[in-house]
């Protein structure tokens, strides 16, 4: 998670409140077989952190 900008604990409390709920089986296969799907989550989890601060 650090290499796409975000710690595991802020990038599951952002899906979390995006009502992404998905647990670290899921996520670590993912992120191994579709890493573009992987990204667009971590970015969609920043989206969220950003929209959270503002």
């Amino acid at each position: 998670m650090r290499q796409r900008g975000l710690t595991y604990s802020h990038f599951i409390n952002a899906l979390k409140k995006a009502n992404i709920l998905l647990d670290r089986k899921v996520l670590s296969d993912m992120a191994i077989k579709d890493p573009a799907g992987f990204d667009q989550l971590a970015a969609l989890a920043k989206q969220q952190l950003a929209t959270a601060t503002s």
